[in-house]
């Protein structure tokens, strides 16, 4: 099946669901298995640290390995190695629910990251060769959509299945997803061609010095990250892993500039286009990570809902966001680049004002607006900047562009989370009052909103329960404001180096690929409606 045949196939739809289920399971994943946690830390006797790499590991495999997926699947087949990262996802899921060690456990979820880290970029590199290029902010807005609701999603489904079965319930839940997304994607997606570029890229060396040291690079800053919250910035394995991180990171990048055959493509970042949608993007997506990271704490710890009631409310942002994305495909061929996605962060840094505004014993109705007008000036941001980041790829190279955009915006998230996580638990400790209480006791209530709420239960204090929440309340605050401030400082910059919509239509003389009806765009930023592109993982 051709490209241009599926592009005006009603089957293209049904692709796309294929592409979309297969993004929804990272999604649901990476945020599933966090309400499991406690249940499995009684079953599996798991201490602190072990917990920690049972959530961490697949956040530092799929970071790691999702820079060499790109030119692999450019180089043998996006189709081919996309179906084998579902079917990995799938063993590994089914080996979760049958796994009764710890250790077995962290392997499992590693393989998890491994296969995530090879759907990500993959299923968006196929979009462009699905869809006709006017219909790929309509297909840029499903696939963000799909792989932003796994995240609250999550813990909705982890809090049922725990209701009702045991832990290892959470792996088993992706196995019919996985299975209907796998049937789609082999039936449906367009067959890997063998053209004379790809056959070219074959003989290639692969550079497997820069996959050592981009992987390398990636792990030891991931891992310094996700030791901050137990080891504060200032101590030795997290300096040393983040400095180290550092310069191979540097060593990484020169290596790929002076290398025949590189891993990445640098020079990608030399086209305005690019450039400017990636970084646009990384402030929208740290800004809403920001919120998905203080929220559900919020709704928890001081509203007092369940993982259920938490995941269920946090869905007005995803509502919003399926709104704004439906019509920034409108908005952007009337107003262009320059007027959408500044306006996009405006609106993004007004509901993260707005949700400073958060007193301890305000209700859920104010959170649900400035969620929403969250998700609405998200929505705007990460469709068009998406598409015009990788407007500018061929099919030759647009696997190696998905998998940079990805693991530079993935890195981001992840440095951003430590960043307002330590902003968070500043703002905390500033406002908390343990006078009178015992020395361990005040220790305890320190760690976080939930620990406080349980010292207080325990002691019968309801003055530690409203300074706890008091406390929080103005921790969150000081991440919203500073989630708020970076989308400012994204908009004025979007708004000065962004094209005019009169340069924006003009069209590109760079390579294009017509045979996969990618976008002819212009690298110095064509509207979105008008280009072929991808979305990243929120």
């Amino acid at each position: 099946m051709t490209a241009p045949a599926l592009s005006t196939s009603p089957r293209r739809w049904w692709a796309l669901g294929a592409l979309a289920l297969s993004v929804l399971i990272i999604g649901l994943d990476g945020t599933i298995i966090n309400v499991a946690l406690p249940t499995i830390a009684d079953d599996l006797g798991a201490n602190n640290s072990q917990l920690q790499w049972i959530s961490g590991g697949y956040l530092l495999t799929l970071s790691a390995v999702m820079l060499p997926v790109g030119i692999l699947g450019d180089r043998y087949g996006h189709k081919r190695l996309l179906l084998t990262g579902i079917g990995l996802f799938g063993a590994a899921s089914v080996a979760g629910a049958l796994v009764s060690t710890t250790g077995a456990l962290i392997a499992v979820r590693t393989l998890l990251g491994v296969g995530a880290a090879m759907i990500m970029p993959l299923s968006m590199a196929l979009l462009p060769r699905i869809f006709a290029k006017e219909e790929i902010p309509k297909a840029i807005a499903t696939w963000t959509a799909a792989a932003a609701l796994g995240m609250p999603v999550g813990p909705v489904v982890g809090g049922w299945l725990l209701n009702h079965f045991w832990w290892g319930s959470v792996f088993l839940f992706n196995i019919p997803v996985v299975a209907i997304a796998l049937v789609a994607a082999a039936l449906l997606l367009p067959a890997d061609r063998a053209d004379a570029a790809r056959e070219r890229a074959k003989t290639a060396r692969l550079d497997a010095l820069g996959a050592v040291l981009g992987a390398l690079a990636i792990t030891a800053i991931v891992y310094g990250t996700i030791l901050v919250p137990e080891d504060g910035w200032g101590s030795p394995a997290v300096l040393g892993s983040l400095i180290a991180g550092a310069v191979l990171a540097a060593v990484f990048v020169l290596r790929e500039r002076t290398y025949a055959h590189p891993l990445v493509d640098l020079g990608l970042f030399s086209q305005r286009g690019f450039l400017w949608g990636t970084l646009i993007a990384i402030f929208g997506n740290f800004a809403i990570m920001g919120i998905l990271f203080v929220v559900p704490q919020y709704l928890e710890g001081v509203l007092g809902n369940d993982s259920l009631g938490t995941g269920l409310r946090i869905l007005p942002l995803m509502g919003g966001l399926l709104v704004s994305a439906t019509l920034s495909e409108n908005l952007m061929p009337r107003f262009g680049a320059r007027i959408v996605m500044p306006t996009g962060l405006v609106v993004l840094a007004a509901g993260a004002l707005l949700g400073a505004r958060v007193d301890s014993g305000d209700g859920y109705g104010f959170t649900a607006l400035w969620l929403s007008v969250a998700g609405l000036g998200f929505g705007m941001v990460m469709v068009p900047a998406t598409s015009m980041a990788l407007s500018s790829l061929t099919t030759e190279n647009s696997g190696q562009g998905s998998s940079l955009l990805e693991t530079v915006q993935q890195l981001g998230g992840v440095l951003g989370v430590a960043g307002l996580g330590s902003l968070l638990s500043a703002g905390f400790l500033d406002r908390l009052s343990v006078t009178g209480l015992p020395e361990e006791a005040a220790d305890t209530a320190r760690d976080s909103v939930a620990a406080s709420n349980a010292v207080a239960a325990h002691l019968k204090d309801p003055g530690l329960l409203s300074s706890g929440h008091t406390a929080f309340v103005h921790g969150m605050s000081l991440v919203l404001i500073a989630c708020a401030v970076l989308s400012l400082l994204a908009a004025v910059l979007s708004a000065i180096f962004l094209p005019s919509r009169s340069k924006a239509s003009e069209p590109d003389t760079a390579a294009t690929d017509n045979a996969s009806t990618t976008a002819q765009g212009t690298i110095q930023g064509t509207p979105a409606s008008s280009q072929a592109g991808d979305s990243t993982l929120v």
